[in-house]
Parts: C-alpha cells; sequence; structure tokens
C-alpha cells in the first residue's frame, strides 16, 4: 500500500463527504455505489419518527429518493466537517459534517429547510476511503413544522 500523509488522507475524506453531497444534491442515486461499500450500514434519526437502520447504498438512495422527491429545488450543503485520523489503525477514520439541506416543496410553493449531523466511520480499502457507517441526527427543521432538536448526545 502506498504511504500516504495525513494531509492526504484528510483532503481524501473531504472529497469523500463533498462527493455524497454532490451525489444528493443531483439525485444521481447509483453514484453511491462509488461511496459506500455494499454493507454500509446508515442509522436515520430524524427524532419525530422511528429510528431507521438501512444497509447498503442502493436502498439508501432508494429511501432518500423517497424523502425528497416532492422537493422540486434540493441542495445538500455541508455547512462544517470535521475527521479525525487519530485512529490505531491507519486505514479507518471518524468524522462529523453538520449540514442543511435546503428545500422547495412544489406543491405547497414553500421553503423546508433541514439542519442535520452526520457521524461517520470511514475505511480505507482498495487505496481509497469509503463510507463506513453514518449515523444521521436532525437538529433542526424551518417549514410548515417548524423545530429545534439540538445536538445529539456525544457519540
Amino acid at each position: 500500500m502506498p504511504t500516504t500523509s495525513e494531509t492526504d488522507d484528510v483532503v481524501a475524506l473531504w472529497r469523500l463527504q463533498s462527493g455524497y453531497a454532490d451525489v444528493v444534491t443531483r439525485r444521481a442515486w447509483p453514484e453511491l455505489r462509488d461511496l459506500f461499500q455494499p454493507e454500509t450500514t446508515v442509522h436515520i434519526d430524524t427524532v419525530t419518527a422511528p429510528l431507521r437502520t438501512i444497509v447498503g447504498p442502493d436502498d439508501f438512495g432508494a429511501f432518500v429518493a423517497g424523502a425528497i422527491e416532492r422537493y422540486d429545488y434540493f441542495a445538500f450543503v455541508i455547512l462544517n466537517r470535521v475527521v479525525d485520523l487519530d485512529g490505531p489503525d491507519p486505514d479507518t477514520a471518524s468524522g462529523r459534517i453538520f449540514m442543511c439541506e435546503i428545500r422547495h416543496d412544489a406543491a405547497s410553493d414553500r421553503w423546508h429547510n433541514a439542519y442535520g449531523l452526520y457521524q461517520d466511520r470511514y475505511t480505507r480499502l482498495d487505496d481509497r476511503w469509503w463510507f463506513a457507517e453514518r449515523r444521521y441526527r436532525s437538529m433542526a427543521r424551518t417549514g410548515p413544522e417548524p423545530a429545534v432538536f439540538g445536538l445529539p448526545p456525544s457519540r
């Protein structure tokens, strides 16, 4: 395996995170396979619905596609990102993404934005980084039923 610097790994992980934002904004669901391993688990806590666990990029893409299909405009915006390479295994890392979904509901002609936090685990396989596990938690929403949920407990 080629040796990489900490900067190389951080940039590669930021590109992975940005790649996710790009895929979701463009609704290019098959491209999730380039970011997630087939066994990647995604835990979704919207606070107002039961916790969901989804495995694999195809099922996750189908879930997100269904959740955002009513929006004629949708943009996934990364507000802040952190990656941590300090684990004992150089081929694993963790990170956080604070994000906003800017959304326009076509039927009601209203803007509904959502704010949340992804807490991620990453793995390096075949000299590239992948999402290994994701935990999403809603933090706030605007729209017809606005709410503020705050930060989730630290993991």
